[in-house]
């Protein structure tokens, strides 16, 4: 199917700038401008890896809808195999209203939709007998997917030779390690937000965090800090790499491409700090333009960009 197969969601993105307070009830306000993009965890990480040059897939779920036809076509569009995105014709696509303020920062009114519905039922093996690496993209925000069946997901991958990763999102209804514990034995490496992967442990220097899910089996811990770039922990390994500078127009989509980023050091069999740099560049470029994928290059301009940068 792809180098990297990311199993997770899919979401429509109708994204708004600049939104920095709410209309009064019944009332209107008026943005510069209003964007319908692709995002979701999955999506956004594979069509970075892309744009990037690695050969990526999608597993997901969506509704047989206009938002359905939309995210199958920017996958295509953008040279990701969606053939293991399954249509479910009960529910609607998983969609966002993203308000994006004048500084960056995003809010978000979120619909689950199809999302809920993803199963390891509708993971198709076949797809991945040429997967270098499995990525789980989008944990706690699969209901039919998290917790166990994730588990039972990346043990077959792993007993088939295929490297695994796991990216999270935020568990608003608080569950954290108790629903993602029995995943962690089976994952190589993890790229959770700091804040997410601090609830998930209860630690807050990422030290501590990162061995907290070692402890709990994860191989490499690589920590999306925002300002303060990242932080990757191995066995044998600790490494702070500090952000890229730049002027940030929109933080949509800048962990996903943190992670397209890690992914390629991964395939590429870079080292953790180059890889590391790499992720931080691609989460860099991210940032600099509206839309969770829009600003990302090529991997030659990336490398150019880390060199000038």
């Amino acid at each position: 199917m792809a180098e990297v197969t990311c199993l997770g969601i899919l979401v429509a993105d109708l994204v708004g700038k600049p939104v920095d307070k709410y209309p009064d009830r019944g009332k209107l306000v008026l943005v510069d401008q209003l964007e319908l993009h692709s995002g979701g965890c999955a999506s956004s990480t594979a069509v970075a890896l892309a744009k990037i040059g690695i050969s990526a897939g999608v597993i997901g779920k969506v509704g047989c809808d206009g938002l359905g036809d939309f995210m199958i076509s920017v996958l295509e569009r953008n040279g990701v195999d969606a053939r293991g995105v399954v249509r479910d014709s009960t529910v609607g696509t998983s969609g966002t209203m993203v308000m994006v303020h004048s500084d960056g920062e995003r809010s978000f009114i979120h619909y689950i939709g199809a999302n809920a519905r993803l199963t390891q039922d509708d993971v198709n093996f076949d797809l991945l007998k040429d997967t270098k690496v499995l990525h789980v993209a989008g944990s706690f925000l699969m209901p039919g997917l998290d917790g166990e069946p994730t588990a039972n997901v990346l043990k077959k991958a792993q007993e088939r030779g295929i490297i695994t990763t796991l990216d999270t999102a935020w568990d608003s209804k608080g569950r954290w390690m108790s629903l993602l514990q029995p995943c962690l034995q089976y994952v190589d490496y993890a790229v959770p937000s700091i804040e997410e992967a601090r609830m998930v442990t209860g630690k807050q220097d990422p030290a501590d965090v990162a061995k907290i899910l070692m402890d709990h089996g994860v191989k490499v811990v690589a920590l999306k800090m925002g300002e303060e770039g990242c932080y990757i922990r191995s066995a044998d390994q600790e490494i702070r790499i500090p952000k890229y500078n730049v002027d940030a127009v929109d933080a949509l989509g800048a962990g996903d491409c943190f992670a397209a980023g890690f992914l390629t050091g991964i395939v590429k069999g870079w080292d953790l700090e180059k890889t590391g740099r790499f992720a931080n560049a691609v989460g860099a470029m991210c940032v600099m333009a509206l839309g969770a994928t829009t600003g990302i290059r090529s991997l030659e301009e990336t490398l150019e960009f880390m060199e000038t940068h």
